[in-house]
């Protein structure tokens, strides 16, 4: 059944929680401040549900709480932590439907796009719940070495905009689950979702384990620099990650941080011309290019470079721009209009450094009031152009070329970035050969982008420090001590 609640006109499934309303999550309790915001709909410009704005103190008292409740929450069995982290995706999963409603709404993906991220989500939170994190014993004749795991503390888990369902999910599981209590800041253009998601999460752990606060742009270094967090899982630009580093070192906080990326894909002579280019022409503009994974550079052998750039325009006209509420849609807006002045600055520089177009170009989608772009290929630019350089978080790519295989390792590493990397060859052999001298800390042959909540994520040079998700993942959230356990009196 659905009803109407009122919020900004779409019908949401009866589930678990009131969707007329939007709070901060403090201590156990929703809250809402006397100023407010709203995020805007980046396919219709209209307002979002209105939202609270943190203040110093709901930062303070939310951190206090956070403080609180981790001394009991560190200690609370870790079979315990594992039943309510699977309660609370269970719960997800009831509200399923009205969440990828929102994300539609706030973030402007298309409707079944959504719906996966949600289901991601819930993924997520089931796997990393059933992660376990045994002590390392080591026994000898006089004594007996043990390493063992104690939670670092609270933590701020800082959400973007591109994934906020997800990524939140994929902060909160490993953090809750390592027994550190986490306050979740969303990103100021999504905020309502998340706000949700924490909300749902109350019956299952204890008040001040799962917080939220929505706020401005100033919440964000408050958080980080706040003496109580003891560690930042912050997802977002290279940019910012530099400054939320900076911020944290001030106390020495343990940071994680998964930022941008220019990912090449390397095609080598010998593929299916026409089944590749539309698998790497999708993961370019997936989400509307609006994924630190997503495919940004495109080497194609020299030998087929025309007839898959032929292959890789046809398939990109396949792919419909459009509000993500509208059938068959595969790429929604720009989610701000911040990001989509910044995009359309590299369509600027099609005509000043003549650039040759293979297919998009104009920089405008559908008419209205959305921030919507229509796909667009650059053949073969200069190498030190803007859009081979830099990462352009919006649906335009680079179509570049190579002679052979170390030219192509040699073009794809010469970037300051290093989060994903994939090689399509039939030549299995040689595509794994091909990927192991690739520096990047995801790697794939014959895909893209399919990542595994048991493993580590996390990305080399200016594209992160330290790793989520996996074993690796819920140690980052811990301190490691080694006791040396003596057999003999003193």
């Amino acid at each position: 059944m659905t009803v109407s609640n009122g919020v900004n006109g779409h019908k949401n499934t009866a589930g678990l929680l009131n969707w007329s309303y939007f709070k901060n999550v403090v201590n156990g309790e929703l809250e809402t401040t006397t100023n407010t915001r709203h995020s805007i709909n980046p396919a219709t410009g209209e307002p979002g549900p209105e939202v609270p704005v943190a203040t110093l103190d709901d930062v303070e008292r939310t951190l206090n709480a956070a403080k609180a409740a981790s001394e009991k929450w560190s200690e609370v069995p870790y079979s315990e932590r594992q039943n309510a982290m699977l309660a609370y995706a269970d719960a997800l999963e009831v509200e399923k439907e009205n969440f990828s409603q929102i994300l539609t709404q706030e973030q402007g993906k298309p409707l079944v796009f959504a719906r996966l991220e949600v289901d991601l989500a819930i993924h997520w939170m089931r796997t990393i719940a059933k992660l376990e994190l045994p002590e390392e014993r080591v026994v000898e004749d006089d004594k007996e070495i043990i390493v063992r795991f104690t939670p670092l503390g609270v933590t701020v888990g800082i959400v973007p905009w591109n994934y906020p369902i997800l990524l939140a999910a994929g902060k909160i599981a490993p953090s809750v689950m390592a027994g550190c209590p986490i306050v979740v800041k969303p990103s100021p253009f999504t905020p309502a979702g998340d706000l949700k998601l924490v909300e749902l999460a109350q019956p299952f752990f204890p008040p001040g384990v799962v917080q939220v606060l929505s706020g401005d742009d100033s919440l964000g270094p408050i958080l980080t620099e706040h003496p109580i967090p003891a560690k930042i899982s912050f997802t977002g630009s290279t940019f910012t990650g530099k400054k939320v580093m900076e911020s944290a070192s001030k106390t020495l906080k343990r940071v994680t941080l998964e930022l941008g990326g220019n990912d090449p894909a390397i095609v080598t002579d010998d593929v299916d011309i026409a089944a590749v280019a539309a698998k790497v022409a999708g993961l370019a503009f997936l989400n509307s290019g609006q994924i630190c994974l997503a495919l940004k550079r495109i080497f194609v052998q020299e030998s087929i470079a025309d007839k898959f750039l032929e292959a890789m325009v046809e398939a990109t006209k396949t792919l419909k721009v459009g509000p993500g509420t509208e059938p068959d849609v595969y790429l929604g807006p720009i989610q701000n209009q911040m990001q989509f002045e910044k995009v359309k600055t590299l369509f600027a520089d099609i005509q000043t450094e003549k650039w040759k177009v293979a297919v998009g170009g104009s920089g405008k989608g559908p008419e209205g009031k959305g921030y919507f772009i229509t796909p667009t290929i650059i053949d073969r630019p200069q190498l030190d152009s803007r859009i081979v350089k830099d990462e352009p978080f919006g649906p335009i790519v680079p179509f570049l070329t190579f002679k052979d295989d170390e030219e192509a390792i040699r073009l794809a590493n010469d970037t300051q970035m290093g989060l994903g990397a994939s090689v399509w060859s039939n030549d299995v052999e040689r595509a794994n050969r091909i990927a192991r001298k690739l520096h990047a800390g995801n790697v794939w042959v014959n895909t893209h982008f399919e990542l595994d909540p048991r493993f580590p994520f996390g990305g080399h040079k200016e594209s992160g420090i330290g790793t989520e998700w996996g074993v690796d993942g819920l140690k980052s959230f811990c301190n490691s001590q080694t006791l040396y356990l003596k057999k003999v009196p003193a």
